[in-house]
């Protein structure tokens, strides 16, 4: 049967923590795969109730009286197999959809003050989430270094960190262009219809 990744995601945040309600769950994710994977909250619970009746995992109680409302979920023997064996299937190079470079590879068409703006902000969330993983990672290091998928939880941490300073850098050398201290750099644009298309001569 084939599954949504939100299953998947379940299953591997299961995997790391048992006992955890929706709730919980859609709080974890939110700090740790959230920084990189956009989830579907809204599918959390369809899907909780979908691998609970396939046997993936089963409903599970805390020992927390404050706790005691909330169903809790652990994944069962059967839920890790299935969870291992998507992560030896080669992951989908899905195409990216990013708005913001598409603005800017059609700003052309605007003011070029326009484009300056979505450099600016883009700059600015990007500066602001490397603040943000830089104050995770001592946190991370004091508080999970002892668990065994933390090698891996460090290899995402430094992929968005380097990923984020390539950004700032590269937003640094994009205001700099268009604000015409580059234009010597910059090649004349082609005419639309000059563009070539794959498969057409």
């Amino acid at each position: 049967m084939q599954r949504s990744q939100t299953a998947f995601v379940i299953l591997g945040i299961l995997g790391i923590h048992d006992d955890q309600s929706g709730y919980e769950i859609r709080k974890t994710i939110q700090q740790t795969v959230g920084f990189f994977w956009g989830e579907s909250f809204g599918q959390i619970y369809p899907t909780l109730k979908r691998l609970a009746a396939d046997g993936l995992i089963v409903p599970s109680k805390s020992s927390s009286q404050a706790r005691s409302r909330r169903q809790e979920y652990s994944i069962t023997s059967a839920g890790r197999g299935v969870l291992k064996d998507w992560l030896a299937v080669p992951y989908r190079d899905d195409p990216p959809r990013d708005e913001f470079l598409l603005k800017l590879f059609f700003g052309v068409e605007a003011a070029p003050e326009v484009s300056v703006a979505h450099i600016r902000k883009f700059q600015e969330k990007n500066r602001n989430m490397l603040a943000t993983l830089l104050q995770l990672e001592p946190l991370a290091r004091a508080h999970s270094s002892n668990q065994r998928g933390f090698p891996f939880w460090m290899l995402t941490l430094k992929y968005g960190e380097a990923h984020m300073r390539a950004s700032l850098e590269w937003c640094d050398r994009a205001l700099a262009m268009l604000a015409g201290s580059e234009t010597s750099q910059v090649p004349s644009p082609q005419a639309p219809e000059s563009i070539p298309i794959p498969g057409k001569s």
